[in-house]
C-alpha cells in the first residue's frame, strides 16, 4: 500500500518512537505461532501415541513417557498464553501512544496550515478526519507483528510437518503460498473497496449530521423533523451498507482460510502417509496451525482498504507545504486596486456593496484567510500575494460577521485574543456594551457560553465577538456587520465608545456594513461590485469621492 507522502513523515517518526514496542511485539508474534504449532502437533503426537500405547497391552502402556511430552505441553501453552499478552499489550500500547501524539500533530497542521483550507473544511468532517480516520490508522502499527507471526508459524510448521516427510513438508509450504496468496486477492477485490467506502461514508455521516444539528432551531420551527431523519437515515443507510460488505469481504475470507486448512490436511496426510500415526498426526496438526498462522496477516488485510482511506483523507486535510515569503513589512499601510491612494491608521475606510457582493471576501483576503489575487491589493508598499498570511494577520483585529465561540466561559473566549488582565476584559466588554450585561452574572467572567455560544442571544454573540477583536493589539480593527441585529440604542452606545477607543488608541478601521450609522464613522468608502471573471474583486469610489 502506498502512503501519501505528506501524512508518511508523520507516520514514520511514530514509528521509529514507537520502535522497541514494535519490536518487542513482533517477538510475541512470533513466539506465539510458533508454540501454538508446536503444541497442537506436540499434542497430536502425544493423543496418538498414548492411544497405540493404551492398545499395546499393559507393558508398552507403562513403558511410553506420559510425563516429558505433559510437561512440554504445558509449557508451550504457557509460552503461547504469554506471547500473547505481549504481543497485545506491547503492539496496542505502541499505538495508542503514536495516535495520541499523531492527532495533535495533524490538527496543528491543519490549524497552522493555509486558513482558506481550513475554512473549507466543514466542522463535522474535520471532525471524522480526527477521529475515525485516526483511529483506522492504528492497525498500520498494530498488525507490523502479523509478518513475523506468519514467518515464524510457516517455517515452525514446515520443520515439523518435515519430520514425517520431506515431501509433507514441501505441500504444505506451497498451500500456505495458496493461501496468502488467495487472502490478498480477496482482501483488494472485496475488503479494500469496502474499507474505502465505509471511511467516506463515516465523514459523510458526521458532516450530515453535524449540518442539522446546527439547523436543529429552524428544522423544529418549520417541522421538518422528519425530513431531517430522512437525510441521516439515507447516508446512514450508505454507511451501513459499505460496513456489510466489509463484513461479508471478511466473511469470504475466513471461507478462504478454512478451505485452505482443509487442503492443507488434505494433501499433507497423504504426502506423510509412510510414516507412524503418531507422525502423521503431529504433521496434520502442524499444518492446520500452520496454515492458521496467516489469520494475522489476513486480518490486516481486511483493515487495509480502510487504512488506505484514511491515509488519503488525513493527508487531503493537511496543507500543501509551500515556502514562506522572506519579505517583511515595512509598515501598516494598504491599497486596493482603484483606490489610488495608500491608506495608514488612524484612517478609517468603509465598504459596502449588495449583498453577496464580496465584502467579506475582500477583507478574507486582505488579513490573509483567503489568496488575494496578484495586483489586488499592498501591504507596507508590497503585494499582498508575495507576504506570508501569519504576516498579514498580525496587522488586523477582527470581529467576523459569523461569530465563533468555544464551548468555554466568557474568559476563555476573550483570551483567544491574546494575555490580558481583568481589567482589559472588562473594559473590551464595556466597549461592546456588554459588560454590565456580564456583570449581572454570579460567575461573571467565568460565566458559560455553551457550544457556539448558544446560551447567549445572537446579538451578545456578535457583541462578545467586537470585544474580543479589542483585545487584540493590531494598527487595525477589521469589523464585519458590528452592529447588524441590534437595537438602535445599543448600536449608538457601542458606535460612540467605538469612536472614544480608536481615537484614544490611534487604530485604523476597516468596516465592513449595510447601514448608516456604522458608515458615518469612515474617512471614505468604496463599493464592492462582485468577482470578475479574472477572480479580482470588483471596487470602486462612490462618484462623489472619485472626483
Amino acid at each position: 500500500m502506498r502512503v501519501p507522502s505528506r501524512i508518511a513523515g508523520l507516520i514514520a517518526a511514530q514509528t521509529q518512537a514507537q520502535r522497541a514496542r514494535l519490536r518487542l511485539a513482533a517477538a510475541g508474534g512470533a513466539v506465539v505461532s510458533v508454540a501454538a504449532v508446536c503444541l497442537l502437533g506436540l499434542s497430536g503426537w502425544f493423543i496418538t501415541g498414548a492411544a497405540f500405547a493404551g492398545l499395546a497391552g499393559a507393558a508398552a502402556a507403562q513403558s511410553f513417557n506420559y510425563m516429558m511430552p505433559s510437561a512440554i505441553i504445558r509449557l508451550l501453552a504457557i509460552v503461547r498464553t504469554g506471547g500473547r499478552y505481549v504481543e497485545r499489550v506491547a503492539g496496542h500500547e505502541a499505538a495508542l501512544k503514536a495516535l495520541a501524539r499523531l492527532r495533535p500533530q495533524l490538527f496543528d497542521a491543519i490549524a497552522t496550515g493555509p486558513a482558506e483550507r481550513a475554512l473549507n473544511l466543514s466542522s463535522g468532517e474535520v471532525s471524522a478526519r480526527l477521529v475515525q480516520d485516526v483511529d483506522a490508522v492504528e492497525t498500520l502499527f498494530v498488525r507490523r507483528s502479523a509478518p513475523w507471526s506468519l514467518g515464524a508459524g510457516a517455517v515452525s510448521a514446515v520443520l515439523l510437518v518435515g519430520f514425517a516427510s520431506p515431501w509433507a513438508g514441501a505441500a504444505l509450504f506451497v498451500v500456505m503460498i495458496a493461501a496468502v496468496a488467495g487472502g490478498v486477492l480477496i482482501a483488494h477485490s472485496l475488503a479494500d473497496p469496502a474499507g474505502r467506502a465505509v471511511q467516506t461514508g463515516a465523514g459523510a455521516l458526521k458532516d450530515r449530521l453535524a449540518a442539522l444539528e446546527a439547523a436543529a432551531p429552524e428544522l423544529k420551527a418549520y417541522g421538518l423533523d422528519d425530513w431531517a431523519c430522512a437525510q441521516v437515515a439515507q447516508v446512514a443507510a450508505d454507511h451501513d451498507a459499505a460496513q456489510i460488505a466489509l463484513t461479508r469481504s471478511g466473511g469470504w475470507m475466513a471461507v478462504w482460510q478454512a478451505a485452505a486448512s482443509a487442503l492443507a490436511v488434505g494433501v499433507v496426510i497423504p504426502a506423510a502417509f509412510p510414516a507412524d500415526l503418531p507422525l502423521i498426526a503431529l504433521a496434520a496438526l502442524a499444518a492446520v496451525m500452520g496454515v492458521e498462522s496467516a489469520g494475522g496477516l489476513v486480518v490486516a488485510l481486511h483493515q487495509n482498504g480502510s487504512a488506505a482511506q484514511a491515509l488519503s483523507r488525513l493527508d487531503a486535510a493537511m496543507p500543501t507545504a509551500s515556502p514562506r515569503h522572506g519579505q517583511a513589512l515595512s509598515g501598516a499601510a494598504l491599497s486596493l486596486a482603484n483606490l489610488g491612494a495608500e491608506l495608514s491608521p488612524p484612517y478609517r475606510l468603509g465598504i459596502f456593496g449588495p449583498s453577496g457582493a464580496g465584502k467579506t471576501t475582500l477583507i478574507e483576503r486582505l488579513i490573509g484567510l483567503r489568496t488575494p489575487q496578484t495586483g489586488e491589493m499592498r501591504l507596507g508598499g508590497l503585494d499582498a500575494v508575495v507576504i506570508a498570511p501569519e504576516d498579514r494577520r498580525q496587522l488586523f483585529a477582527y470581529a467576523a460577521q459569523d461569530v465563533r465561540l468555544l464551548n468555554g466561559s466568557v474568559r476563555e473566549n476573550l483570551l483567544l485574543a491574546g494575555p490580558a488582565d481583568d481589567a482589559a476584559l472588562w473594559a473590551a466588554l464595556d466597549d461592546a456594551a456588554l459588560g454590565d450585561r456580564i456583570r449581572a452574572e454570579s460567575l461573571g467572567l467565568d460565566i458559560p457560553v455553551g457550544p457556539n455560544g448558544e446560551q447567549l442571544s445572537g446579538g451578545e454573540r456578535r457583541r462578545l465577538g467586537l470585544a474580543r477583536a479589542y483585545l487584540r493589539d493590531a494598527p487595525w480593527l477589521v469589523l464585519d456587520e458590528p452592529t447588524e441585529g441590534l437595537d438602535a440604542a445599543t448600536e449608538a452606545e457601542i458606535l460612540g465608545r467605538l469612536q472614544n477607543r480608536l481615537v484614544a488608541r490611534g487604530q485604523g478601521l476597516i468596516l465592513v456594513s449595510h447601514r448608516a450609522s456604522p458608515m458615518a464613522l469612515c474617512d471614505c468608502s468604496i463599493r464592492v461590485e462582485g468577482l470578475g471573471s479574472d477572480g479580482h474583486l470588483l471596487t470602486c469610489l462612490p462618484d462623489d469621492l472619485a472626483a
